[in-house]
Order: structure tokens, then sequence, then C-alpha cells
């Protein structure tokens, strides 16, 4: 009788294992669906639309995107965390997502998710209203060591990126500030114009035409070396050393999703980032497209997550 048991088990197991990699061999056969869990429009719902529209010319199977807005992006994300983890289920993500358990009371594990690759990567930017005395974030700093002036900082909200950029630049800068806590961008930019509030961070795809414009200025950005957009214009970096603020747009899949299958997602998106014309769309954003590989993309998450952690755990910060 044991041994029947046994056997009935084996075989069970074996034919699992092997549906199971028949599965991640055929994949997809059927319609893939991306959660974007932001509203419809801005930059974190264009980049995962972009790549949508052409991953069926690669996967061919259609690729649908459904906003999933609320409660600052993990409605969606609990959605996909509960779908079932086969691969035809993805969610769109920005690098805070990675610290959203620190922030949020959630159900579910960010750090379960599988990485399959990064769209592209834009700098969040450093911004003052057009009536501030200073031309650069140099000028910035030495305005509030001065004692001179108390520093009012917009953001769309606590635990925002823009939050987490103003609190690194906290940090390593020794700037302080009044933190002015926004209900999204939109009110905290129009603020910013209007000159009741000093300055705020925003991704430079956002803040782009009000620079333009001359309605706010730029005083630095957070990548790494300049923008060549804005030449003139210093990375924060050069001041602040060590300090880097980047955003980007990526795919993850549900925690438990079998490798095979990841890999072949992010084969897909690799290979859609290839073309000239894409890439070429994506630059004229004043973004950076990726290479969209996995391995790519857990090494960010890995460096990301550490830096955000770190301001979230130092600057005590709490989500409203």
């Amino acid at each position: 009788m044991t041994t029947h048991i046994t056997m009935r088990v084996g075989l069970t197991l074996a034919l699992a294992l092997c549906g199971a990699a028949v599965g991640a061999t055929d994949f997809p056969v059927r319609p893939i669906t991306i959660i974007v869990p932001y509203p419809p429009g801005g930059t974190a719902d264009i980049l995962p639309r972009m790549i949508a529209e052409r991953l069926p010319d690669v996967l061919k199977v259609p690729v649908i995107v459904q906003n999933k807005p609320g409660a600052s992006g993990t409605l969606g994300a609990d959605l996909v965390s509960r779908a079932a983890p086969d691969g035809y289920t993805l969610l769109g993500v920005p690098p805070h997502f990675f610290v959203s358990d620190l922030l949020y009371k959630i159900s579910f594990d960010p750090k379960a998710f599988e990485p399959v690759g990064i769209i592209a990567s834009y700098p969040n930017v450093l911004l003052a209203n057009s009536n501030l005395p200073v031309a650069n974030v140099k000028d910035l700093i030495a305005l509030t060591s001065s004692g001179k002036k108390t520093l009012n900082m917009a953001s769309a909200g606590a635990g925002t990126s823009q939050h987490l950029s103003a609190e690194l630049l906290r940090i390593k800068a020794k700037v302080d500030y009044t933190h002015v806590p926004y209900k999204g961008t939109a009110p905290a930019l129009s603020d910013l114009m209007g000159g009741h509030v000093d300055a705020m961070f925003d991704n430079l795809i956002t803040a782009l035409p009000y620079v333009q414009s001359g309605k706010v200025k730029l005083l630095g950005v957070g990548s790494a070396r300049r923008n060549p957009a804005f030449p003139d214009t210093p990375a924060i970096s050069e001041v602040v050393p060590g300090y880097e603020s980047v955003t980007w747009m990526g795919l993850v899949a549900p925690p438990a999703t079998p490798g095979a299958v990841v890999d072949r997602l992010s084969q897909a998106v690799a290979q859609v980032l290839k073309d000239p014309k894409l890439r070429a769309q994506i630059e004229a954003m004043q973004a950076a497209p990726a290479d969209g590989t996995r391995s790519d993309m857990q090494k960010q998450v890995k460096e990301d997550t550490a830096r955000w952690s770190d301001v979230i755990r130092t600057a005590r910060i709490v989500a409203e």
C-alpha cells in the first residue's frame, strides 16, 4: 500500500514538473496584462504602454494595459501579488515600489516580485520658483546655510520619490527645510510656480515644459552626469558627492513566477528596446532607454533599495 502511494506521489510530481516545463517552453499562449498602478497619462503609464504596443510583435499574443491607481500605487501591486504566477499578469513599477513595505501597511512583500526588465530611466531634478534668488544647487545650499532663509520644500506626498530625493539632499548636504506634502504632483507644481513654496524635486519628464517656459528654475539634476539638454545645469553630485536620484519604470512578475517564464518576458522586452525608433521616442522624452534585461534590473533594484531604505530609516519617514 505504502509503495503504491509513493509511486502515485512520484508520478504526480513528475507530471507536474513536466507540465511546468512544457508551459514555460510554450509561453505565452494567451493575452498578457500589464497593470499600471497609477492614473493614465503620466510617465509611469506612458512607458509601459510604449512597450505593450510592441511586445505582440515578439510574443505573438495581445498585450493589454490596465490602470489600477490608488493607495500610492499599492492597490494595483496588491492585485498583481495575488495573480497567478504564470507570467500573464505583470506590474509596472518605479524604484520606490521596492521600499513600499517600509512606508505603508501592505499585505505583500515587494521584494518577492520577479524583476523582468527596466524600460527607461530619467533623473529627478531640483526645481525652484522663479523668484527664489538662486541659480543652481550650490546657491540653494549657500542660501539655507546662511540662516537667512528657511526653505519650504514641496512634494507629491510623504514617502514619494520627490520626498525621498529631498531627504537625501538634507542628509548629504545638511540642507534644512520644511516639508510641504501635497496630494499629487500637479498641485505641488502649481504652488511652486505661484511662489507659495520655494523648491521641490520632480522627474525631468514632468518638469520639462515648465523649465522650458521659464515658469520654474532648474537647479540641478539627480543623475551622475549633466543632462545633454541642459549642459549648463550641474549634476547635484558635483556639489554634493555621492548624491544620486534617478527614477525609472520597469516591469515585474508576481512572486514565484517560474524563471523560464520571466526570462522569456525579459528577452522580449530587451528585443523591443533595441528598436531604434522606440529608443528615439524615449530619448525625445528626456529619458534614457534601458537594455531591458532581467539581470540589469536585479542589480539596479538592489542598489536603489539599499539607498532609499537608508534614507527612509535615517529620516524616519512615515507615509501619511
